[in-house]
């Protein structure tokens, strides 16, 4: 099957992670993120968890709730940590269904290297709210996702969509 003429696609903010992959700075992005906002992506902060946008998404909206303790075994949390981890998700949720209107979500932890988890010393929880049609050619043909909103705009959306909910943004 020929494609023609080469098309191009360009993601450039892709770059630096890129440029890093395989390297480890010895830095936890998600201890860094604790006291963050704008800059970490951090949309929400509680008590023992906090949330923020995945910087290299599946989907526009795709959350993390993570600790504030740098925890990687899932066993290791105690009921607290657990229950607000849960909460936070709750909240990510409502939050993504006001923005969005997401037509399902995915939520789940990947725990462990060989389970796909790309952070193994700090145990996340992945929201990702899903579309119709969120996999498309790009997807299958290409290993390309293409995500419709810059993180910015998906940040400041669901800033806003906590406002009033019993979440701290």
């Amino acid at each position: 099957m020929s494609l023609g003429k080469l098309a191009h696609l360009f993601a450039p903010w892709r770059f630096t992670y890129l440029a890093q992959a395989g390297e480890t700075s010895g830095t936890c992005i998600f201890c860094t993120a604790v006291g963050g906002q704008r800059d970490t992506l951090t949309v929400a902060v509680g008590e023992r968890v906090f949330a923020l946008l995945n910087r290299y998404p599946y989907t526009a909206g795709h959350v993390m709730v993570a600790p504030k303790a740098h925890v990687g075994e899932f066993t290791a949390l105690d009921r607290q940590t657990l229950a607000e981890l849960m909460e936070m998700a709750q909240a990510m949720v409502k939050a993504l269904d006001r923005v969005y209107q997401p037509h399902g979500y995915n939520l789940g932890f990947n725990l462990g290297e060989a389970a796909g988890a790309g952070i193994v010393d700090h145990l996340h929880l992945h929201v990702v709210p899903r579309f119709r049609g969120d996999t498309n050619f790009m997807t299958t043909n290409a290993a390309v996702r293409v995500v419709p909103e810059a993180l910015e705009q998906t940040w400041s959306k669901l800033r806003a969509a906590l406002e009033g909910m019993d979440v701290k943004p």
